[in-house]
């Protein structure tokens, strides 16, 4: 039998998307900071600075697919919470454990920015994609099993938003093994999957998120 600070504790969904939106904030402003501004002693000319621009391309290209990472788990969880009625203690901290994964993003971009070579760097990167996707589908079906959803969500809304995170996921995972050819082969899959969630298209790869194109 629960205690009574465990039954009253963590009811809040409004604190809850407060802090998450605050620590969403924080981690996709710390992104930018791994782009940095060419070293002006080796500029000498336009040419120079074009070759650094270049040169700095590849971090740009993971600058922008971690924030994509973030605006679409930050939209996935909003979405949940908007189907909640009430929380309790357990939800919270499985959203506290989702937000982990969330501060982990500049950790895995900077690495992958760093070593975009290496498999190691893709995999690790791909792993807290993971992460946030399986604590999302926890959260989800916790909430349901629960009882904590609002009594006007409508019947569909479970299956959609189950389907959305597992065909996410699948696609995201076969993406990362394609790091075992040509990182470059992953980083262009994981784009490609995260400009379908992010824009839901209603052609070709939008097939797979029409039905939960509303999250």
């Amino acid at each position: 039998m629960q205690s009574l600070y465990n039954r009253v504790a963590g009811q809040s969904i409004e604190r809850l998307a407060a802090l998450s939106d605050g620590i969403f904030a924080v981690s996709m402003t710390l992104l930018v900071l791994d782009l940095r501004v060419p070293a002006g002693e080796a500029i000498h000319s336009e040419r120079d600075l074009w070759h650094a621009l270049v040169v700095l391309s590849p971090r740009l290209l993971i600058f922008l697919m971690s924030v994509m990472t973030n605006g679409i788990f930050w939209v996935g969880q909003q979405t949940q919470l908007n189907q909640f009625a009430r929380a309790d203690r357990n939800l919270a901290w499985i959203h506290i454990a989702f937000l982990c994964a969330v501060t982990l993003t500049p950790f895995s971009t900077s690495l992958l920015a760093e070593f975009i070579h290496y498999r190691i760097a893709l995999l690790t990167y791909w792993f807290n994609i993971l992460l946030l996707g399986v604590i999302l589908y926890w959260s989800w079906s916790y909430a349901t099993r629960a009882n904590l959803l609002a009594d006007d969500v409508p019947a569909e809304i479970h299956p959609a938003i189950i389907r959305r995170i597992v065909i996410a996921q699948s696609l995201y995972a076969c993406g990362a093994a394609l790091c075992f050819l040509n990182t470059y082969y992953s980083i262009a899959a994981i784009v490609l999957v995260q400009v379908n969630y992010a824009i839901a298209p209603r052609f070709c790869w939008g097939l797979f998120s029409r039905k939960g194109s509303d999250d």
